[in-house]
C-alpha cells in the first residue's frame, strides 16, 4: 500500500498555508518530499477563487468583514468565493498524481467520497453535487466545499468540511456563487449526537486513507520544511 505523510498543523492563517503549499508542490515535484496531506483550521477568512465573478459574490463590505473579525484573501485555487474558519476541517493534499491516477475527475470524486464517508460516520447522508454543484450536499444544503489546483499533476488546495463553524459568516457571501443554504455536521446530526472537529478529523483520516488506498503516517523525523514551519510559529 502507498503511504502519505500526514501533518496536522492546527490553526494556520490562510496566506501562510498557501505559501507552504507552493513550497511543498515544488519539493514534491523534485521528489524531495513524499505525498503529503495537510490538515488545518483557519482563522475567519473569505477566499476568492480564480473566477472573475468572485468579487461580485461578496455581499458584505470590507469594513463589515473586518468588524466581524474576518479578512479577504485571493486564492490560487479554482472555483468561486468561500469561507474558512474555526470549526471547519480543511484538508490540502499535496499529491503527485503520477503515482495515483492522472485523472482530475477521479481526484475530485475521491475528495468528495472522503467527505461523504466522514459525514456517514456521524449518521449524515450526503451526496456529490450534480453539474455546477461542486462539493457535497445534504439535500439542497451544502456541507463541504472543493477548490483544487493542479500543476504538472501535483495537487494543492483541496476541501473544507463544515463540522461546527459559525454559519453566519456564509451570509456575507454567495458561497461558491450558488444561492443555496450552507449547513454543518453539527446541524445535521441526530438529536443527542455531537459533531466535534477532533472526531471529524479522525473519521476523515480513515476515509481519506481508504479512498486513496494509502496509509497515512506521521513522519518519525520531521522533514526540514516542517521544522522551519514550526519554528516560524514561535
Amino acid at each position: 500500500m502507498r503511504s502519505i505523510a500526514l501533518h496536522r498543523l492546527g490553526r494556520v492563517p490562510y496566506a501562510r498555508s498557501q505559501a507552504l503549499q507552493r513550497e511543498l508542490v515544488q519539493l514534491r515535484r523534485r521528489g524531495e518530499v513524499r505525498d503529503t496531506l495537510l490538515l488545518v483550521e483557519h482563522p475567519p477568512v473569505f477566499t476568492l477563487g480564480r473566477l472573475q465573478s468572485c468579487e461580485a459574490n461578496v455581499r458584505a463590505t470590507r469594513e463589515e468583514i473586518e468588524a466581524a473579525g474576518a479578512s479577504v484573501v485571493q486564492s490560487e485555487r479554482g472555483g468561486n468565493v468561500t469561507f474558512h474558519g474555526p470549526g471547519q476541517l480543511v484538508a490540502y493534499p499535496i499529491l503527485d498524481l503520477n503515482g495515483h491516477r492522472k485523472d482530475m475527475r477521479w481526484f475530485v470524486h475521491s475528495l468528495e467520497d472522503a467527505m461523504i464517508a466522514t459525514a456517514a460516520a456521524f449518521g449524515v447522508t450526503a451526496r456529490r453535487g450534480v453539474a455546477g454543484e461542486e462539493g457535497i450536499w445534504v439535500d439542497d444544503r451544502k456541507l463541504g466545499a472543493l477548490g483544487v489546483h493542479v500543476s504538472r499533476w501535483v495537487t494543492s488546495h483541496g476541501l473544507a468540511l463544515n463540522v461546527d463553524p459559525d454559519l453566519r459568516f456564509f451570509d456575507m457571501i454567495v458561497p461558491c456563487g450558488l444561492q443555496r443554504p450552507v449547513t454543518s455536521l453539527a446541524r445535521e446530526v441526530a438529536a443527542g449526537r455531537r459533531a466535534t472537529l477532533a472526531e471529524a478529523t479522525t473519521q476523515f483520516e480513515a476515509a481519506f486513507s481508504s479512498t486513496f488506498e494509502s496509509a497515512l503516517d506521521g513522519e518519525e523525523e520531521p522533514p526540514p520544511w516542517r521544522r522551519a514551519f514550526d519554528g516560524e510559529a514561535h
